[in-house]
């Protein structure tokens, strides 16, 4: 293959890793946790196993060769994983505590804030195209998600804490990776086990206060058994896909093109779930798609007008990211076939 394509396939099979699993991901904890399916409504314990699966899957990784482990501070992992669980636990107490209107602002929001936050802390400015397109695709996702919008001072403080740790979080991946040379997946397996042992430490208590049940006392099926695993399985692909695409592009283009999981999303519950799928959502789900597109084709525009030299070669650290995920998934693939059943 031509090296100037190479990066623009890995790159793409980086972006629908994660929007496979990520919508899989929502629909399979639909089913779980919905109480038309199973009522498993301890989301920040599930979080807890997502977390702790993917450690274990990082574990078994490095020590069969799969991938490499370098050396980062200890100090810096826990602020990570701590600016992380806060993040996840903040979306938590948001979605309880507000509307959903005022929720998926605050989701939107996190475009804007990222944009400040790397203007602020690595002086990276945008042109005003990109601008105009991130802001098409912001509108677009309200026009289909925005319904009522009710403030109270607690679920507002809720939403502040998750869109600044959210945003904070997916900055910092990218700044590590850079920092210390050090593959997607091989950070992720050195911060999953610090999430994991907090957050099933904390998680039973801050699901009792959301909900008032108690992990103790439901009842496990084999079905919620099996959604657990698969919920479980799939955000291991979901979490490093998710570090892979930030190492690779921007927590800005991250975001953005993130959006289109929540296009889908409205699409698979349509088909799936008998949604309502309005001429309201039609529309905004339009603008959002415009919006994306607009926005690659901006920031590549950018990429080209300082200079139009040759192609770029791909970096060591994307072909090492590459190599290292290549490595990984060949790995599952291969402990997935014993598993395998005939239909």
């Amino acid at each position: 293959m031509d090296p100037a394509k190479k990066p623009l396939v890995s790159n793409t099979g980086a972006w629908a890793m994660n929007i496979v699993s990520s919508v899989g991901i929502i629909m399979a904890n639909k089913q779980l946790m919905s109480s038309g399916g199973y009522g498993f409504c301890f989301a920040t314990t599930l979080t807890g196993f997502h977390f702790a699966i993917t450690g274990l899957v990082g574990m078994i990784s490095n020590k069969t060769g799969y991938s490499t482990s370098k050396q980062v501070p200890f100090w810096e992992l826990l602020w990570f994983s701590a600016v992380a669980n806060l993040s996840i636990t903040g979306m938590n107490f948001s979605l309880m505590l507000n509307t959903v209107g005022l929720y998926q602002i605050s989701k939107l929001s996190i475009i804007p804030v990222v944009c400040l936050m790397e203007w602020m802390l690595h002086g990276k400015t945008f042109s005003s195209r990109v601008i105009t397109s991130v802001l098409t695709v912001a509108f677009g996702v309200g026009v289909c998600t925005v319904t009522d919008v009710d403030i109270n001072g607690k679920g507002f403080l809720c939403a502040c804490v998750a869109v600044v740790c959210t945003s904070l979080q997916q900055i910092t991946i990218g700044s590590l990776q850079k920092k210390y040379n050090i593959g997607s997946f091989d950070l992720l397996s050195k911060t999953a086990p610090i999430q994991a042992a907090s957050l099933l430490i904390v998680g039973p208590f801050a699901d009792y206060y959301m909900n008032k049940r108690s992990l103790l006392d439901y009842q496990f099926t084999c079905g919620a058994i099996f959604f657990i695993l698969l919920s479980c399985s799939l955000a291991v692909f979901c979490n490093m896909s998710q570090y892979l695409c930030i190492g690779r592009f921007s927590a800005v283009s991250f975001q953005v093109l993130g959006h289109m999981k929540t296009v889908c999303v409205l699409v698979l519950g349509w088909v799936l779930f008998d949604s309502v799928l309005t001429t309201k959502n039609i529309i905004g789900m339009a603008l959002a798609v415009v919006g994306m597109i607009t926005y690659s084709w901006a920031v590549e525009a950018d990429k080209l007008k300082p200079t139009k030299a040759a192609p770029l070669l791909p970096l060591k650290a994307d072909i090492q990211a590459e190599e290292e995920t290549m490595r990984l998934l060949k790995g599952l693939l291969k402990g997935a076939e014993p598993g395998q059943t005939k239909s």
